[in-house]
């Protein structure tokens, strides 16, 4: 167990066993942004050329910092946060929507739709004109251009990928699932089953309720679901202070591990945070690796994994000396042990060099014993043989 002065983990009395320290993510966050300040300096300064691929409305000053949580199993949601990433007003949203797009625009343009929020929707574009106008990289390339923030259905999002590539989803600005279609029918508390077709066809949701879900959308970070131990969340950016940063990372923590983790605390192995080009700078970590007890091995199993896994050598001899005895006449209990266990590896390969020998003599010797056996041709034969042929040609 790592000593009490560099232990990463805080137990407590009641409640949760484990809770993350505030004090050392404050430590973490305030050094990964001193890095990063230090590094977009060293950076500024010796680099003369431009990076003619990178993209003009990409700020240094601003780098998205993550918080990755890596867990000892498999796990995998939007995530409320005290300080909101997508907050400024003058950032434009491109709503994307399930056909037809008509009736979600006459939402955002009606009187019960928020004035401020509606304002901010520059674009509001269905599936199938994202298919028809923007399959062409140039296309994608000036849709992610002129919005800063992208707002999808949630009913047709796992389509995206494929539609828009890696324009939009290599980058900072992949689009966030909302949901604006009308709610489920219920009964007695059970979802209706739809018919075939209907459930992609839902009515829109009401004004309110879709500038609603906007707006949390807005305030909070997405959990995009990794297939592997590891998941990294968006939790704020270089230009922020530490101790907002660190509100986020511990926001974000607990409602990730609650929400998504099996086990809870006890199944998170490591928290770290990092910027995009730096490394992870740990918070917490955990004093066990393992998620179950039936994970560990006791030392008696793993001392007859160890006895069970005999070499080749060790097999050869033995089975050297089992011929030896059986061609004696003799048996000898526990011989095959003592070998075993005597041996050494100079002992072995002696004894194997041997044994080779003694084969390869008796190879030589049955070879000798074929060739007596084979009569050999006399030269009339032979020149009997000579002059057939020369008549034949």
């Amino acid at each position: 167990m790592a000593p009490t002065s560099t232990a990463l983990t805080t137990k407590v009395e009641s409640g949760s066993p484990y809770q993350l320290n505030h004090e050392q993510t404050l430590k973490a966050s305030k050094a990964l942004l001193k890095h990063m300040k230090d590094t977009q300096t060293e950076v500024s300064t010796t680099t003369e050329k431009k990076n003619l691929l990178s993209d003009a409305d990409d700020d240094e000053t601003t780098s998205p910092i993550w918080l990755t949580l890596s867990t000892k199993k498999h796990i995998p949601s939007k995530i409320a946060l005290p300080h909101p990433l997508n907050t400024t007003s003058t950032q434009t949203i491109c709503l994307i929507t399930a056909d037809p797009q008509r009736t979600y625009k006459d939402i955002v343009a009606s009187p019960a739709f928020p004035p401020a929020l509606a304002a901010r929707i520059t674009k509001v574009v269905g599936i199938k004109k994202i298919r028809a106008k923007h399959s062409q990289y140039e296309a994608q390339r000036k849709l992610k251009a002129e919005h800063d923030i992208f707002l999808a259905d949630d009913r047709i999002i796992t389509a995206l990928p494929k539609l828009l590539g890696k324009t939009l989803y290599k980058g900072s600005k992949r689009p966030i699932p909302i949901s604006i279609s009308a709610p489920v029918p219920k009964s007695d508390g059970k979802r209706i089953k739809a018919a075939k077709g209907e459930d992609e066809k839902r009515d829109a949701a009401s004004a309110p309720a879709i500038a609603k879900e906007i707006e949390k959308a807005l305030s909070g970070t997405v959990v995009n679901l990794s297939a592997s131990a590891s998941t990294a969340v968006k939790i704020g950016f270089s230009n922020w202070d530490a101790e907002m940063l660190a509100g986020n990372a511990q926001a974000v923590a607990e409602a990730l591990i609650e929400k998504h983790v099996p086990a809870k605390w006890r199944g998170v192995r490591g928290l770290h945070i990092k910027g995009e080009r730096t490394a992870a700078l740990p918070i917490w970590l955990a004093d066990e690796l393992w998620a179950d007890e039936a994970d560990v091995i006791s030392e008696e199993k793993a001392e007859q994994v160890k006895l069970a896994n005999v070499g080749k050598k060790r097999k050869a001899v033995a089975a050297a000396a089992d011929e030896e005895v059986v061609a004696e006449g003799t048996r000898v209990r526990g011989k095959k042990q003592k070998l075993l266990a005597e041996s050494n590896d100079d002992k072995l390969d002696k004894e194997i060099g041997e044994r080779k020998e003694r084969l390869r003599k008796q190879k030589e010797e049955a070879a000798k014993d074929v060739v007596d056996e084979v009569p050999r041709a006399s030269k009339k034969s032979k020149s009997k043989s000579k002059k057939g042929k020369a008549v034949a040609a």
